[in-house]
């Protein structure tokens, strides 16, 4: 569950005789709630025992709710706590159980940067400064972002499994190949028709380039199941960025689980910076310098 401030006490006392009042009225209440149940005061979080399983939640949700309110309501406040906490950890558990091993079905999806209202909650950290990655549970009936709470209930502290759940099961099979752009320029297609996560490759999108690679390239993710690359050479990408931009609009319009609709550079140590930011034409100023430097487009 996502640690949560624990500021404020009662009136008269600091947070610390909050806290062990709080605790006690928790401690009172587990044997006709939740009999299974008990605190664990090293960590300050309820234990519930479900079934085989077991699932933890932080008392400094219910503290924080009680250290704004009269003492005569903490009993109110403690119990409405414990009986939430104990029906979110049966679902939770439940889920776990119908999923087998959870941890299975975790992937990692790359979406657009979220805004901070769309990521309150979830298990989710930045993939730059452009995109996000967001934990999902792969589950075609019961799927979905994983949230901080469940992770929480879960007992899913690690997830650094994740992104090895989601190469070794998702992209080991990616198809790639190169089609025609223009005459003579090819861009590279990176794709698994379906896939919910060839987006994931966003940061990786050096081991698609010919070596040695020294300009980086032209990205664009229209879907989440395909990325398109174009690696930069020579000032052919002047001419090619148009149409390139254009393939990566109208992919993203039709496609059935759109990613992205713009087009980056990736460049330096996996950064993604958006070349158009107007639709006149390149507007990025490092990339505009890099077009300077580079030699004139073969033939």
């Amino acid at each position: 569950m996502e640690p949560e401030a624990t500021g404020g006490g009662r009136p008269g006392g600091g947070p610390r005789d909050a806290a062990s009042d709080v605790h006690a009225l928790i401690r009172d209440l587990l044997p006709v709630l939740a009999p299974s149940a008990w605190l664990d005061a090293a960590t300050s979080e309820m234990v519930l025992t479900i079934g085989h399983s077991q699932a933890r939640a932080s008392t400094a949700t219910v503290l924080e709710r009680c250290a704004d309110q009269p003492r005569t309501r903490w009993p109110s406040l403690v119990d409405e706590w414990v009986r939430e906490v104990g029906d979110r950890a049966s679902r939770a558990v439940g889920e776990m159980e119908l999923f087998g091993d959870v941890r299975e079905l975790l992937r990692l999806r790359i979406v657009p940067k979220l805004t901070p209202g769309d990521r309150e909650g979830l298990v989710v950290v930045p993939a730059g400064d452009h995109f996000d990655a967001v934990v999902v549970i792969d589950h075609p009936r019961y799927g979905g972002p994983l949230t901080r709470d469940r992770a929480g209930l879960l007992g899913l502290r690690r997830l650094g499994f994740v992104m090895t759940n989601t190469h070794d099961r998702e992209l080991a099979d990616v198809e790639v190949r190169d089609q025609p752009l223009l005459p003579g320029r090819d861009v590279r297609v990176v794709t698994k028709p379906g896939s919910r996560y060839v987006s994931a490759l966003l940061s990786e999108v050096h081991q698609f380039l010919p070596s040695p690679n020294e300009h980086g390239a032209l990205v664009g993710a229209p879907s989440h199941s395909t990325l398109l690359i174009y690696p930069i050479t020579s000032r052919a990408v002047e001419e090619v960025l148009p149409v390139f931009a254009d393939v990566v609009a109208e992919m993203h319009a039709a496609a059935d689980d759109p990613c992205a609709s713009g087009v980056y550079w990736s460049h330096g140590e996996r950064r993604l910076t958006p070349v158009l930011q107007s639709p006149d034409g390149p507007a990025n100023a490092e990339f505009n310098d890099l077009l300077k430097i580079l030699p004139d487009a073969e033939d």
